[in-house]
């Protein structure tokens, strides 16, 4: 069964944005960079909510930005292919390779896992990874912890009244001084 990870840039205190909506802090530097290239190739399906479905349309047509590196042309020839979900209220259309969700995040985490394949289903956006938390449906949590204290905004984590037993499997330091972070579910109480 494919599992489902959640990964984000998210600040010391734990923010994937500041309480201005800000998020300039995660511009990852090349050794951060590389890291997020080689996770999105373990990626079968990213689920996104709305915000983070529009910040991510840049990439949508970057490759044909002249002022684009290799590195990140490497990306965006990763990610505009790559099968993508997107949980909406308000938007009617997509692009890409890209289709609205048909049913709640927990319907549409069973239908892929039902579906063959063996990557990851990702999931990006606090809100929308707070649903799939609350349900029982995160395997992995993947936090990229930059060197910030915002003072709030959104949480990287969900805030319900559920206890999640964590199990540390891989850590990295890089040389922008931002450290991964990689748990996985090891059991869920209610």
């Amino acid at each position: 069964m494919r599992s489902v990870t959640y990964s984000m840039g998210v600040s010391l205190d734990g923010y994937i944005v500041g309480p201005d909506g800000d998020f300039g802090w995660t511009v990852p530097g090349d050794d951060v960079f590389r890291f997020w290239i080689d996770e999105i190739r373990q990626v079968d399906v990213h689920l996104l909510g709305r915000r983070l479905y529009e910040t991510m349309l840049y990439w949508e047509t970057a490759d044909q930005d002249p002022s684009l590196d290799e590195a990140m042309l490497e990306w965006a020839g990763l990610w505009k292919p790559l099968p993508k979900v997107v949980f909406s209220t308000t938007l009617s259309s997509v692009q890409g390779h890209a289709r609205l969700a048909s049913g709640s995040v927990a319907e549409e985490i069973e239908r892929l896992r039902a579906e063959p394949g063996e990557g990851e289903i990702a999931i990006g956006g606090a809100t929308l990874a707070a649903e799939a938390a609350a349900a029982g449906l995160i395997d992995a949590y993947r936090a990229m912890v930059y060197p910030v204290l915002v003072g709030g905004g959104i949480p990287f984590f969900p805030r319900d009244e559920r206890r999640v037993d964590l199990e540390l499997v891989e850590t990295r330091t890089y040389n922008s001084r931002v450290v991964y972070l990689c748990h996985r579910v090891t059991r869920q109480q209610a």
